[in-house]
């Protein structure tokens, strides 16, 4: 049988995760140079390709407080789980956690999935209910966020949850802290944005 996880709204899917089904998909070269204005607009850019804490963009963007609503935390063991191959550098065995990014009012932002050491995950999120970025900063964890990929694509899910059309951008990127791999990280925006940011593309 297939288990599910369940949002406040009832709003349910299977327990798996949310891939984009990519229509295209950039690597570590593109995500450095950059996309020309035309494919990606600069406000975009600055959100999915830079290193800054997403849910403090959010925050700045929409003007409330970016909460967290946790729908899946599932231990994987060492299974890669069809995540980006970054994930083998986290080490094993694993737990996979998926949330919804939202406005304090409701309104979501964006998806992200993440895949931790199970050992070291009570150590990292000692409140779960808070955006990672919180948690680390509550404990002045030094990190360096390591851009991977990016990716723009559909998801079926993804418009149901976020009630907006696809296609979507995403991205993927490792978090290091002293040198080691921390996690890895799979993010997915909505199209909401483009009322902060603008469209995507000119």
């Amino acid at each position: 049988m297939t288990a599910t996880f369940r949002s406040p709204d009832s709003f349910t899917l299977p327990a798996t995760w949310y891939a984009l089904d990519p229509i295209w998909q950039g690597d570590e070269q593109i995500v450095q140079q950059g996309l020309p204005h035309s494919q990606l607009a600069p406000a975009w850019q600055i959100l999915l390709l830079g290193d800054g804490s997403p849910t403090r963009h959010l925050q700045l963007l929409t003007g409330e407080p970016t909460e967290v609503d946790v729908i899946d935390m599932s231990p994987i063991g060492m299974d890669t789980d069809s995540a980006p191959r970054q994930i083998e550098v986290v080490p094993g065995p694993r737990l996979r956690r998926q949330v919804w990014l939202r406005t304090s009012t409701g309104q979501r932002l964006a998806y992200a999935t993440s895949w931790w050491e199970a050992s070291h995950v009570d150590e990292y999120l000692q409140n779960r209910s808070l955006p990672i970025w919180a948690s680390l900063a509550r404990l002045r964890t030094e990190l360096y966020r390591d851009v991977q990929g990016i990716y723009y694509g559909n998801s079926s899910a993804l418009e149901r949850a976020f009630e907006q059309s696809g296609p979507f951008w995403g991205r993927h990127y490792l978090f290091w802290h002293h040198g080691q791999p921390l996690t890895l990280i799979y993010e997915v925006f909505s199209p909401y944005l483009t009322r902060y940011l603008g469209p995507t593309h000119s």
